[in-house]
């Protein structure tokens, strides 16, 4: 797998499409803060981990709304191992005029970018999330 975080997005992605209440993913250190940050945002329910060392999963519990929509309409990777999206202070994306999410990763660590804007530093974009 040459680019983790973009499996994990793209099996959110996936289970969201099907109606899935929750799906696995390897556990890594960027891939948990990436969860939290999006529970913190309201866009997932919960994340446990499972499994013992060195086989380890992320049990992410997705949301949906009272009608059966899911909390995330749109979950874009937006730096590639191919072409990373470095930003500065300055130019931190606003998704949707503020309506969406821009998740980075700064010197302070996984972090939205509104947050990333309040504490006046920049980094990598990961990715976006409406």
């Amino acid at each position: 797998m040459t680019d983790p975080i973009a499996d994990m997005l793209s099996r959110i992605r996936n289970a969201l499409m099907v109606g899935h209440g929750d799906v696995t993913i390897p556990h890594s250190g960027i891939k948990l803060e990436i969860c939290r940050v999006l529970k913190e945002e309201g866009y997932l329910e919960d994340f446990n981990i499972s499994g013992d060392s060195p086989k380890r999963d992320i049990v992410v519990t997705l949301k949906y709304s009272p009608e059966g929509a899911p909390a995330i309409r749109e979950i874009k990777r937006v730096s590639k191992s191919s072409g990373r999206v470095y930003v500065g202070r300055g130019e931190i994306p606003r998704v949707v005029t503020g309506i969406g999410t821009a998740i980075l990763s700064t010197s302070k660590g996984i972090m939205t970018g509104q947050r990333a804007r309040s504490v006046g530093i920049g980094g990598e974009v990961l990715c976006t999330v409406v």
